[in-house]
This record gives C-alpha cells, sequence and structure tokens, in this order.
C-alpha cells in the first residue's frame, strides 16, 4: 500500500487525523513520518486496515509471496508428516505378522519355531554389503559405472525390514511408532553424493557390531540406528514417502506370490511381459497413498493367472 492510499483509508475508517490512528494501532510518529519519505506503508499495517474495512481479499505484498513461496516446500512436508504416525503403525504391524507367520510365535525370543537363532544385526550388516556392492567401490573393477540407486533402494528397504524387526524385539509397535515418528521427517537429497552414501551406510554395520559385541548398549544403539538409517535414506535420495511405499509394495507382492502358488511353483512370475516386481513399481506410482489391501487388490486385477 502506498502511503496516499493510507490517509485515504484512515478516513473511510472514521479516523479524524492519522496521530488517531496512530494511536489507534500503537506506532510512533516517527514511523509515520518514514512511511510518508518512501511512500510505502509496510504490509503488516496494510493487513490491519483491511481487516479493519471488513474486505475479504487480503493486500498483495511481494515480499509475502517470496515468504509463502520459500515456507510452502516445508508447510507441505509437515502436512504429509502428519500421516507418518499411522504408516509407522502399519509397516511394524504388517512386519509382526510376517515375522509371526514365517518364524512362529515368541520370535521375539530370538529363536524360530525350527529352533534356528534369529540374528537381525547380522541380517542388517550383510545388507549394508549388498547396498554398497550396489555401487561402483571397487578400485579394480568397473571404477567409471553408476551406482545402481533403484536397487540401493531396495536395499534400504530390506534394511527397515530388519531394523523394525530388531526394534520389535527390543518393545512393542506402540513404543516403536513413538521411537521413529521423528526422524521421518527430513527432505530426500536429489543429488547423491555416492562416496558420502556409502561411508553413512558402513555406519549400520558399525552399530550392528558394537551391539554385537557388547560395546553399545541396545536401547541406545536402537536411537542411534533409527537416526543413521534415516540419514542413510536422505543422502540416498529415498523420501520416507517412497521407502512407505516400496516397504508395502515388497511386503504385499510377497504375501500375493505365497497365494498364488508361489511355493507350489504354479506362480507366474511374468506378467504381460514384464516381471511381477516391475508391475508392482508401476502400480506404487500411480498410487498416491498406498495401503496393502488396495494395492493386493490392484494385483489381483492385473495378475495374468
Amino acid at each position: 500500500m502506498l502511503y496516499k492510499d493510507l490517509k485515504d483509508s484512515i478516513k473511510s475508517l472514521g479516523f479524524v487525523t492519522i496521530e488517531d490512528f496512530v494511536h489507534y494501532i500503537g506506532v510512533t510518529p516517527a514511523d509515520i513520518l518514514e512511511w510518508e519519505e518512501k511512500d510505502e506503508v509496510p504490509y503488516t499495517i496494510s493487513l490491519i486496515i483491511h481487516l479493519l474495512k471488513g474486505d475479504k481479499d487480503l493486500p498483495n505484498s511481494i515480499s509475502l509471496d517470496s515468504l509463502i513461496e520459500e515456507c510452502l516446500p516445508l508447510a507441505e512436508l509437515l502436512d504429509e508428516a502428519s500421516s507418518f504416525p499411522h504408516k509407522l503403525e502399519e509397516m511394524f504391524l504388517l512386519q509382526k505378522e510376517l515375522n509371526d507367520s514365517t518364524n512362529g510365535k515368541n520370535w521375539e525370543l530370538g529363536v524360530n519355531r525350527f529352533g534356528k537363532d534369529i540374528n537381525w544385526l547380522r541380517c542388517i550388516h550383510m545388507e549394508v554389503a549388498e547396498l554398497i556392492d550396489s555401487t561402483p567401490w571397487k578400485h579394480w573393477k568397473n571404477i567409471n559405472a553408476e551406482p545402481d540407486m533403484n536397487n540401493i533402494h531396495v536395499e534400504l528397504v530390506d534394511i527397515w525390514h530388519f531394523l523394525m524387526s530388531y526394534i520389535l524385539q527390543e518393545t512393542n509397535v506402540p513404543k516403536a511408532v513413538s521411537l521413529v515418528n521423528t526422524h521421518c521427517i527430513y527432505e530426500a537429497v536429489e543429488d547423491v553424493d555416492v562416496k558420502a552414501m556409502v561411508k553413512e551406510s558402513e555406519k549400520l554395520s558399525y552399530i550392528s557390531l558394537a551391539i554385537e559385541t557388547g560395546n553399545m548398549p541396545s536401547f541406545s544403539g536402537i536411537e542411534r540406528f533409527i537416526d543413521q538409517f534415516f540419514r542413510c535414506c536422505k543422502i540416498s535420495g529415498l523420501s520416507f514417502t517412497w521407502l512407505q511405499k516400496l516397504y508395502i509394495g515388497k511386503n504385499c507382492l510377497n504375501k500375493f506370490r505365497q497365494d498364488h502358488g508361489y511355493k507350489e511353483g504354479t506362480y507366474i512370475k511374468e506378467w504381460n511381459g514384464d516381471e511381477d516386481n516391475v508391475v508392482m513399481v508401476a502400480i506404487l506410482e500411480t498410487m498416491e497413498d498406498v495401503g496393502f489391501d488396495d494395492l493386493y487388490s490392484q494385483l489381483e486385477d492385473s495378475y495374468p493367472g
């Protein structure tokens, strides 16, 4: 708002003088002189006048538009984050159900139904090695190769399976959700620094080995695990939203395979020229919010058998 417009607006609001208006809104005469000199009124004052006049449309402001534009990505991220507790709960419940069905009840005690020891820490350590092997880390072979980012993201999802299982072994679903929730709010990088990604991924192995060898308490190790895992996701360009989608997708596809003859050898893995996991990812890309039942239904519709 220009200063000359301010004077007209003050009169229309019933103020006899500018001094009356100054006293009403709590600014000083020096402020008024500065506005007059610049022939420009601060946006907050312009907003007060619009509100007093009962205008529905807010006054225009380039600075406000710039501020909104800068804050919009954060606002969208925070709005998206409001759904994270529900998504985390769904994933932890699905993981518990998967562990119950494959390992038997009371797998949290560290032994499956066949008497085989369960070692989630070793699982994480081995998956980290597979993640690193998806990069051109070898100094003697394929040194100019590009990292397989799609497979790196899949390996992170596999690590997430085992990390959730380890967390559930040490606590319960509600506590697990509260431990993880705040770590999910991050913005994944677009330009991945492969060397940094490998170094940060290796730290997941270090944490595993430190807990396994008794050099780190288990509970504090969980906190370190969660923080480091989502740091790896961030610098690998894997958003929490896509992590959740891939996790639900892989969990759902595994269940779908079992329900359609995977063990019996009658399952059809190639669907109209594409492998089932490719079809699954293509479906995920069309879904804004991924739910297990909804995805299962869409797999059913696409299955050629």
